[in-house]
């Protein structure tokens, strides 16, 4: 037997696919396997010592989908919350314990390391789960399971990462109750694809999904969809790094669920970069439910775009912005504020820029995520001691640590940078602002997590990505 047990009781809640998608692997590998969902539980503690009262698991994993808040500066770490259940695990049932999920993926060894935990998968749980499985009950021969990283005495050793390149996932969608996750957290999640062959040099995903773009079959995902409308689901989130790449799978998903009739069922958001995207993308788009589009925008000045990684220009953005109008489709577009090399003048660029577009929303986040393994880190690194740089902002004592919350915010902004972005956005109610730490706490951020009027909205009845929601509560 096998119990999946999902934690992430972030507020407003977000439905765990990857555990709904490894436990029908699982199952379909003939494994007796439960999910043991501990963000629709009342009592958390009292549903761990309830499940495992009378079971004797072969394996128990838990996902780790976020690593922190991702946001200053709020800098929310949810290690302490794994780790308490991992401790807590060890006193219920005898069964190895393995991590993962995207957070775990990204920063799989040092994780396992301070957690404690027997294994962790980093990758693509749904082959690697039912190995792991198996060699536990056979030879133990760990080194056979993709993704697998694992103790042997002292050391911790790791497979390559599991990233497949032909992506085949489970459609029922069963494992979990997503009709409740779409009731509380105002829509349903789901992949086309996973990895992403983008440059840009803040980016954790490749780190946790790859670095070469990995489609599934168009109809495979479209049966996904036809099993969550029939679960009640019909507003979605695809959960791609960017829907648009490549460009002719997304034209090809779009043409399964129109052909199919989906596309006046349900409605859906996606992430997509600036470029490739045309009028024919935008026009599919539409006629296959998407009503909300958050590019990836980060800079509108030429020289932060390009030191950020992105292919695309600063006329690209506007293009995009006019052809997604045009097809009738709601649009985000999200700064990334105080990279390296960002200038007072870059982000008065930026800004000003972006004003005189016909964007429905803009978030202008302050600070930059520093993931160890990425360019960005890479680049800060060498600027000298990260202890020492003024452009380190964190919440936590002692060296710097970047499996903690760690971010940067470029020195040449001013002392109070937020009160600066603020003051150049303005009363353009279109823009969520930064929070000034050092001001009266009102400024009008997008970070979702425990976010009261958010979770509020939803209750009321309100569906759709949480900043469309958000924008629409004004």
């Amino acid at each position: 037997m096998l119990t999946l047990i999902n934690a992430n009781r972030m507020q407003p809640l977000i439905a765990p696919i990857g555990l709904d998608y490894v436990a029908g692997a699982c199952r379909q590998a003939g494994i007796r396997t439960e999910a043991l969902d501990l963000a629709l539980a009342e009592d958390p503690q009292a549903a761990l010592t309830a499940h495992f009262a009378h079971r004797r698991d072969r394996l128990v994993g838990v996902t780790f989908r976020n690593v922190d808040d991702s946001f200053w500066p709020s800098a929310q770490s949810f290690l302490g919350e794994l780790e308490a259940l991992v401790r807590r695990l060890r006193g219920l049932t005898e069964a190895p314990i393995v991590l993962g999920g995207v957070g775990f993926s990204i920063l799989a060894g040092p994780i396992l390391q301070r957690i404690g935990a027997d294994f962790g998968v980093r990758g693509d749980g749904e082959a690697a789960l039912p190995m792991l499985a198996a060699e536990l009950a056979g030879r133990r021969r760990f080194d056979r399971v993709p993704g697998l990283v694992w103790r042997r005495g002292q050391e911790v050793r790791a497979n390559p990462p599991a990233w497949p390149a032909d992506l085949t996932l489970p459609t029922q969608r069963d494992a979990i109750d997503n009709a409740r996750y779409f009731h509380l957290g105002g829509q349903g999640g789901m992949e086309t694809k996973r990895g992403c062959p983008g440059k840009c040099i803040y980016c954790a995903d490749p780190l946790a999904k790859g670095p070469v773009v990995r489609p599934r079959p168009p109809a495979q995902a479209v049966d996904e969809v036809k099993a969550l409308l029939g679960q009640g689901v019909d507003v979605l989130h695809l959960c791609d790094g960017e829907f648009n790449i490549p460009l002719d799978h997304a034209k090809a998903v779009c043409r399964e669920l129109i052909d199919r009739g989906l596309g006046g069922r349900v409605r859906w958001y996606a992430y997509l970069a600036v470029t490739p995207f045309d009028a024919e993308l935008a026009a599919l788009m539409a006629r296959a439910g998407c009503v909300g589009i958050n590019f990836t925008t980060d800079s509108a000045d030429e020289r932060m775009i390009a030191a950020y990684g992105h292919p695309h220009r600063r006329d690209d953005l506007a293009r995009a912005v006019a052809l997604s109008k045009a097809a009738g489709i709601t649009v985000m577009l999200d700064l990334l504020i105080g990279g390296p090399g960002e200038t007072p003048e870059s982000v008065r660029q930026s800004i000003q820029y972006l004003r005189g577009l016909e964007a429905d929303a803009i978030g202008a986040a302050l600070g930059l995520r520093v993931y160890p393994g990425t360019p960005a880190a890479a680049r800060i690194a060498a600027e000298g001691p990260m202890e020492h740089n003024p452009a380190i902002r964190r919440r936590y004592d002692g060296p710097v640590d970047l499996v903690q919350p760690t971010f940067y915010v470029s020195a040449a902004l001013p002392d109070r940078p937020a009160r600066f972005v603020n003051e150049l956005i303005g009363d353009d109610p279109r823009f969520f602002k930064p929070l000034d730490v050092a001001g009266d706490g009102t400024a009008s951020d997008h970070n979702y997590n425990d976010n009261a009027a958010l979770v509020a909205a939803i209750a009321a009845g309100r569906r759709g990505a949480y900043w469309d929601i958000l924008r629409r509560m004004r």
